[in-house]
């Protein structure tokens, strides 16, 4: 059997085109309009970095070194839209598949592969930035796939040199859609923080959270989620290009004027976390019907991320959505009228690095930005979903 194994080495967006000043969300019309005197700054997006494990798997060699013969099983692997992931798994044991893990070992190597992803990409964002680590002045680590005590900033701070009166916040296991709702505080620290220099990383080493038991349960998540790491810079300029974030405000990029949430609670059990008493360790769930749980409720979340700004879903130039898996990216599509061509950053994240968590959004983010489409006065939407059953929305202006 040949297996492919390649190095990746990890790609950091180019900053937007220079854009205009940014100011509460308008209609088209009014784009170029200032912003009023006296209103706070608005934070910016400044650089996104990401960092994925160097070994690069194909679907097909996934399931050749866990031997996995059962049809139904192959099948998943093979028509859910992904090609390959990059996945952190340990050696193979005497028999040549991995080992069975224990709960702790999975804890040790989510903890060992976090810390090595999350600085690969922090320090990309922050050269993109034009800043050194010592000018992170507030640093927020999203993780889902493994718990730390102390957390991933604390490990980050103590591994990457950044200042000790770093102001730090984790957010542990909310799930996919917590990059945006780790976003939002990391907005309202720089808007609250004028000229200070805050990243927020999105660091998720899913192999770590994987259960091989053969079922149709457990086959779902295995053939879906691949490991990465994803940060972003955010500055609210304060009107001098002085200081920490003065490379952050030499090239901005777009400005992030509001957030809105969606929650359905009745679907509150469609995505969880939990403990598996059979396997000793905890196990991943996806329902069947997640893709149409947020099908059917992310309509009401972009209209109420809008509702007020005079724009409507015509008026958003790009769209940046969680790569949650083919069934999703087609339903969220479907529902708000998108075309292939509006979420093909999502659909190749998804084709080539597969559903990497709370940073997915991040990766399409960067590829728009690579892209070089975005122009001043454009406006996109980012959305990410996750357990709860909850779907996030944030809105940009370039």
């Amino acid at each position: 059997m040949h297996r492919t194994r390649e190095q990746h080495t990890a790609r950091v967006s180019a900053p937007s085109r220079a854009p205009a000043p940014p100011g509460p969300a308008r209609p088209p019309a009014a784009r170029s309009r200032p912003a009023a005197a006296g209103r706070p700054p608005v934070p910016r997006l400044a650089s996104v970095g990401t960092a994925v494990p160097s070994a690069r798997y194909t679907q097909q060699d996934v399931l050749d070194l866990f031997r996995v013969r059962d049809p139904r099983i192959a099948s998943l692997f093979l028509n859910g839209g992904i090609e390959s992931r990059h996945l952190s798994l340990p050696p193979p044991g005497p028999d040549g598949t991995p080992p069975q893990e224990t709960q702790g070992e999975l804890l040790a190597r989510h903890g060992a592969e976090a810390v090595r992803l999350g600085r690969a990409a922090v320090e990309e964002c922050l050269r993109r930035a034009g800043a050194a680590p010592a000018d992170v002045r507030h640093l927020c680590c999203v993780t889902s796939t493994g718990l730390l005590t102390p957390g991933l900033s604390a490990l980050l701070v103590k591994e990457m040199g950044l200042s000790p009166h770093c102001s730090r916040l984790d957010v542990v296991g909310m799930g996919c859609n917590a990059g945006l709702n780790a976003l939002s505080a990391t907005a309202g620290w720089a808007a609250a923080h004028p000229g200070g220099l805050a990243v927020m990383a999105c660091i998720e080493v899913c192999s770590a959270a994987y259960v091989f038991d053969g079922t149709m349960r457990t086959s779902v998540v295995n053939s879906l989620f691949g490991d990465g790491a994803a940060a972003v810079a955010v500055v609210a300029p304060d009107g001098a290009a002085s200081g920490t974030a003065a490379g952050a405000q030499a090239a901005p990029g777009p400005g992030v004027l509001r957030f809105a949430s969606r929650i359905v609670p009745d679907a509150i059990a469609a995505m969880r976390y939990d403990w598996d008493d059979a396997h000793g360790r905890f196990s991943f769930f996806l329902d069947p019907e997640v893709p149409y749980v947020v099908g059917a409720h992310v309509e009401d979340a972009v209209r109420r991320l809008l509702d007020g700004t005079g724009l409507v879903r015509s008026d958003i130039d790009h769209w940046v959505i969680h790569s949650g898996g083919r069934k999703v990216v087609d339903s969220v599509r479907v529902n708000l009228g998108l075309t292939r061509h509006d979420v093909r950053h999502t659909s190749g994240v998804l084709r080539d690095l597969g559903n990497v968590s709370s940073g997915s959004f991040l990766f399409s983010y960067r590829r728009l930005l690579d892209e070089g489409a975005a122009q001043p006065g454009d406006h996109g939407v980012m959305i990410t979903m996750g357990p709860g059953s909850t779907i996030e929305t944030a809105l940009l202006r370039w």
